[in-house]
């Protein structure tokens, strides 16, 4: 792929950020940290002893990323679907439970950021049975899957691309300057 089709496509990226809700890409910015110890996330993101507690919990749950990694089944005969699905769903039970995430397209970002594109085939029925789940309060299991679209759903196939933008922490300063951009000349842009 030449360097333009790699530039377009983390455009692409960019702007499919840009459209989650803020509340959505602070989530999916903190659990990049977290997922992929980037940054001290209890110094970055823990605001009180709530968030803090949620970040603890979170580390907790994102130690299965490592056995995720790299192991998706790949092929219904796959003796790990078991194993590998098993550990994707109570994943995402975790991160969907934290009311960060509105639909499947921001968790979807996130988790092809986590595990890369070989898990892309086995996220939409992970989203469907983790919101699917007592854990999740019944009004916001009716949201999450009403948000997942048939053809995410029903997909023929995955695209083996690796994802190329990587959202990352701003400064209130860098927020505020970009959110001032977007409301003048519509050049700034969320997240970059």
């Amino acid at each position: 792929m030449g360097h333009l089709d790699m530039a377009s496509l983390a455009i692409a990226e960019m702007r499919e950020f840009a459209e989650f809700d803020p509340a959505e890409q602070r989530y999916i910015r903190r659990s990049l940290d977290v997922g992929l110890a980037r940054a001290d996330a209890y110094d970055r993101w823990g605001r009180d002893v709530r968030e803090t507690d949620s970040i603890r919990r979170q580390h907790l749950a994102y130690q299965d990323l490592g056995a995720l990694r790299g192991a998706a089944p790949t092929s219904k005969n796959d003796p790990r679907i078991d194993n590998y699905v098993g550990r994707l769903i109570r994943l995402s039970v975790f991160d969907l439970g934290e009311g960060c995430l509105f639909g499947f397209s921001a968790y979807r970002f996130l988790y092809e950021r986590l595990l890369g594109p070989d898990a892309r085939p086995w996220l939409p029925a992970a989203f469907c049975a983790a919101s699917a789940l007592p854990q999740i309060a019944p009004e916001k299991r009716k949201t999450l899957l009403h948000s997942i679209s048939e053809a995410a759903a029903c997909a023929p196939g995955w695209s083996r691309r690796q994802p190329s933008f990587f959202p990352d922490w701003l400064s209130p300063e860098e927020e505020a300057e970009i959110r001032q951009d977007l409301d003048g000349d519509g050049m700034g842009y969320p997240g970059a």
